[in-house]
């Protein structure tokens, strides 16, 4: 009996499945490069606040001069905080939903 291989013609072909499990590392691998080169980027306060992330780090903060209110810095800090929070949202959910893709969903894979 050949490595590999079932005997009575199971059809279980081990060295198959484990070129299979090698395409999905490297196309999740090259996903994951892809995801870490893309930028994603959210408002807060209609447009006030502006946030771009690229992988997991905040590589812009633009903020309107008119929202800029020495007597009110928390709205500022809370405007800050919801358009970074919510490019990290948009980062995390197009991960997620790119390498389930890739694995059918299957959990634990990555």
């Amino acid at each position: 009996m050949k490595p590999g291989k079932m005997p009575m013609g199971g059809g279980f072909n081990m060295n198959a499945l484990m070129k299979q499990a090698q395409k999905m590392q490297q196309d999740m691998a090259k996903k994951q490069d892809e995801l870490n080169d893309r930028e994603f980027t959210a408002s807060a306060g209609g447009g006030a606040v502006t946030a771009t992330i690229k992988s997991k780090a905040l590589i812009s903060l633009v903020i309107s001069p008119e929202v800029i209110d020495p007597e009110d810095a928390e709205m500022l800090s809370d405007l800050v905080m919801a358009a970074v929070n919510e490019a990290m949202k948009q980062s995390d959910e197009t991960y997620s939903n790119e390498i389930s893709k890739l694995t059918g969903g299957m959990p634990g894979l990555m």
